[in-house]
């Protein structure tokens, strides 16, 4: 499996074609879950874990990978299901979540498959362990659920929104002055995380749950003839999501003489040097990582000083 990852190298081909790449495990005996390969760096076998005093339930001890102290957290345990048997599959995921590596375990790793985003559904709301799934999707007709890393993340340990540089804030509110912003997003944490950093300046935010969403509610604007560029100050986009990803997204607007020159920030989890290099790519105007309120502020007052100039 380490020697399939190795193909994420590739992966900027994927970039602005609306599709990507899932890896599939099991924490179970049957259900199919899922992650990103964007944010996998690896997949071994459960190491020799140390234990940590205090630790949250879900953390089942630390490892050494790579030179660096990783945690190990019990994916099965942490959105509900019960603990994973430590059998000889028993297998973690090495990821990297906004500028943090964890290692989450699973009963066992399947394959990794390459979707569309079209392809990639939201979860309906009543379904059982829906509240740490983002998205469903079908492989050779079987459900797959994709999971919410961000929310299980958020309940070990949980995001702080509040902007500490109050000069910053006093600064961005007497700019903002009431300004609006599109708030694209698949999960409801970091929705939510965005939603109240952004508030705290002053700022009116809508929202998207996904890029097609997002871009019908652009287009719903412009077609009632409200310029977008004088009323939208930007739009802040993640990358992954159903139905429409944060870079088609990017595309779409780009495409549209209506709505080609608004501000675009990538906002997103994923791995920081990757967005960097794809920002310029699909036309996005700036790149930032989620879970970061000071950041935020100071992207927001960035946009607001290059009008003003």
């Amino acid at each position: 499996m380490s020697s399939i990852l190795d193909s994420v190298d590739q992966r900027t081909k994927l970039v602005g074609e609306n599709r990507l790449e899932l890896l599939l495990f099991k924490l179970g005996a049957n259900q199919i879950f899922a992650l990103n390969v964007f944010k996998v760096q690896e997949v071994q076998k459960l190491p020799n874990l140390t234990q940590m005093p205090k630790r949250h339930p879900s953390v089942i001890g630390v490892s050494t990978i790579r030179q660096q102290t990783v945690p190990v957290i019990d994916l099965s345990l942490a959105i509900g299901l019960g603990p994973t048997p430590r059998s000889k599959d028993a297998t973690i995921i090495v990821t990297e979540y906004n500028r943090s590596v964890q290692a989450f375990l699973v009963a066992s790793v399947d394959r990794i498959v390459n979707m569309t985003w079209q392809e990639i559904m939201s979860p309906p709301k009543n379904a059982g362990s829906a509240h740490y799934v983002t998205a469903i999707t079908k492989h050779n007709d079987k459900l797959v659920e994709i999971i919410d890393v961000e929310r299980v993340l958020a309940d070990i340990l949980p995001y702080d929104t509040e902007i500490k540089d109050q000069q910053l804030t006093t600064e961005v509110k007497a700019q903002a002055g009431g300004r609006e912003v599109l708030l694209v997003d698949d999960s409801p944490v970091a929705i939510a995380q965005a939603k109240s950093t952004l508030s705290q300046v002053g700022l009116v935010v809508h929202t998207a749950v996904n890029g097609l969403l997002a871009l019908q509610k652009l287009q719903a604007w412009a077609d009632e003839g409200i310029d977008l560029n004088e009323k939208l100050l930007m739009v802040i986009t993640d990358a992954e999501m159903p139905a429409m990803d944060g870079y088609r997204l990017t595309t779409e607007i780009r495409n549209d003489s209506r709505m080609k020159d608004l501000y675009i920030v990538l906002h997103t989890s994923l791995s920081g040097n990757f967005n960097k290099a794809m920002v310029a790519k699909v036309g996005c105007n700036a790149f930032l990582s989620k879970f970061q309120p000071d950041e935020l502020a100071r992207a927001v007052k960035a946009r607001l000083d290059s009008e003003a100039q």
